[in-house]
């Protein structure tokens, strides 16, 4: 959900006091129960819960990648939220309405069906619709034309590109038009590879997906 004041080190002391056991139970949370965390003052406090508030109305797919869906990324989280608007939706939807998504795979599938069948799950999401959370988009409008060369293309990124990082290719790539999915697949364009490719390059020429360097 990226909130401000929320690190990993303050997670784990909620954890420990037995405080937030689910994402759910942040929004619960009073300035009295985070005051006698460590390096936790009254200011400090007050910042947290108020960052808390404004995180009610974060980006639908910020939601779903707090929601810690086993599989399920940043690049998933966004793809799933544009293409249903809604969360109702994304619960509801089969898998196979799920995999005819681009970037998504059965096993990813299976697990976000897997992930909204558990009643415990379903639990914690009632509760963020009651504590206010924000669930549903506007549907996509459309933007200012401009050139897409890479629209319905969809690339994977593998080993160190010489001259920018694989976050800097991928806004590059999105900004085309195309898409950036982290593994290899029959939907796969391009796998653009760097030095040190791993196991990727090898798959994509067991499927003939052609692979192609940053000046291609």
């Amino acid at each position: 959900m990226d909130i401000e004041g929320l690190g990993t080190a303050v997670v784990d002391q909620l954890v420990e006091r037995g405080l937030v056991k689910n994402i759910a139970d942040l929004y619960q949370l009073k300035e009295e129960d985070l005051l006698p965390l460590e390096k936790f003052a009254q200011k400090s406090s007050e910042n947290l819960i108020a960052a808390l508030e404004t995180s009610k109305s974060a980006e639908l797919w910020r939601l779903l990648h707090g929601l810690g869906v086993q599989h399920v990324g940043v690049g998933a989280s966004k793809d799933l939220a544009n293409h249903f608007n809604s969360l109702e939706k994304i619960q509801a939807a089969s898998e196979e309405t799920l995999t005819a998504i681009d970037g998504i795979g059965e096993i990813m599938a299976q697990s976000i069906r897997q992930f909204f069948a558990q009643e415990e799950n379903q639990s914690i999401i009632e509760r963020l619709i009651e504590a206010g959370l924000n669930v549903a988009q506007e549907e996509n409008v459309e933007v200012e034309e401009r050139p897409m060369p890479l629209a319905g293309k969809t690339f994977v990124l593998t080993g160190t590109l010489p001259s920018m990082t694989r976050e800097e290719a991928k806004a590059l790539i999105e900004k085309a038009g195309g898409k950036v999915t982290g593994s290899v697949s029959k939907k796969t364009s391009y796998l653009l590879a760097g030095e040190s490719p791993g196991s990727k390059i090898a798959k994509a020429g067991k499927i003939g997906i052609p692979v192609i360097d940053e000046n291609t």
